[in-house]
């Protein structure tokens, strides 16, 4: 992709510098030139469009021109579009040399976005003059105190007006967050459990397979790393949110959100049994269907069988 981006910049600039008196030429003139200035064309890779490579270097005028073409002189569209793949770091290092390109706000507000899906400060009316840029270094700034303390870290987005003081906009905020420490979230939604119901409610698990559904969950919501209050209160609101979005197939399985937790408890045991490799003798596939039918007899063998080899191919729901 970098390679082409700079293939076509570099031949914008060759045609400017090497054809400013004459214009640009016609694709039809261009292959004219080239069959007649190139005898064997085998040898001479062409652009699409028909302009031959070869022949737009061999029109460089001095040596002073060699380099990396100056994003200033291509339009807009294509040097925002190579600056977009820049993280903040460069995009700070690229300011130096492009001011005017590498301080669009539009950048800025890309780079916001990809790494904090959702703020409460980007549906509000924002003041003339507002950067995204310095709205980056708060968000950056308040990520890094959540991963130190999240209750300080909360306040300070809420003290910056980036987040309101509402249990589903900081849910929303964490859903669509990755750069905040999974150890620390854990603890902020032990204590928070308003926030916690709506962070379970953002997870959608129409149509999914439930050990598919419980790894997703898991994803967003870490597992604690021993058995207690928080994993029991963790998979009940995972059973009722599953059932919730699968009515019909809740209907179809007789199954209810109690049985689903009973499932769910077995396969986070299974999922220990199969993977740790400090259990030798692993749970066979008709253990696994005579221990689950007997804690909830309404469910069909093949779909406990089902369920086992998810985990065995796959691996752990939790991990």
């Amino acid at each position: 992709m970098g390679q082409g981006l700079w293939r076509v910049a570099r031949n914008q600039q060759l045609q400017q510098e090497g054809y400013s008196e004459q214009g640009y030429l016609s694709r039809e003139q261009s292959r004219r030139m080239a069959a007649s200035s190139i005898p064997n064309t085998s040898h001479r890779k062409q652009v699409q469009g028909g302009i031959d490579i070869y022949h737009l270097l061999k029109a460089r005028k001095s040596k002073e021109q060699e380099g990396f073409i100056n994003l200033e002189m291509l339009p807009p569209e294509l040097s925002f579009t190579i600056l977009s793949y820049l993280n903040a770091t460069d995009l700070c290092l690229a300011s130096c040399v492009w001011q005017d390109l590498a301080n669009d706000e539009l950048l800025w507000q890309g780079l916001c976005k990809s790494t904090w899906g959702h703020c409460s400060i980007y549906n509000k009316n924002l003041p003339l003059g507002f950067s995204f840029r310095k709205l980056y270094m708060q968000l950056d700034e308040g990520s890094l105190t959540f991963n130190a303390n999240p209750d300080e870290g909360v306040n300070y987005f809420m003290s910056k007006g980036i987040l309101d003081d509402s249990p589903k906009e900081i849910a929303k905020f964490i859903f669509c967050t990755r750069t905040l420490n999974w150890k620390k979230l854990r603890i902020y939604l032990d204590e928070r459990r308003d926030v916690l119901d709506d962070l379970v409610t953002l997870h959608n698990f129409r149509n999914q397979f439930l050990p598919n559904a419980l790894r997703e969950f898991f994803r967003h919501i870490h597992a604690p790393e021993e058995r207690g209050e928080y994993l029991e209160t963790l998979i009940t609101k995972f059973s009722h949110r599953f059932c919730a979005c699968n009515p019909d197939l809740m209907r179809e399985l007789g199954l209810s959100p109690d049985a689903v937790y009973v499932l769910c408890y077995s396969l986070i045991l299974l999922s220990i049994d199969l993977t740790s490799p400090h259990v030798k003798n692993k749970m066979s596939k008709r253990e696994f269907i005579r221990n689950t039918r007997r804690a909830a007899q309404n469910i069909s063998e093949d779909f406990v069988g089902h369920l086992y080899d998810n985990i065995y191919l796959i691996g752990h729901v939790a991990a």
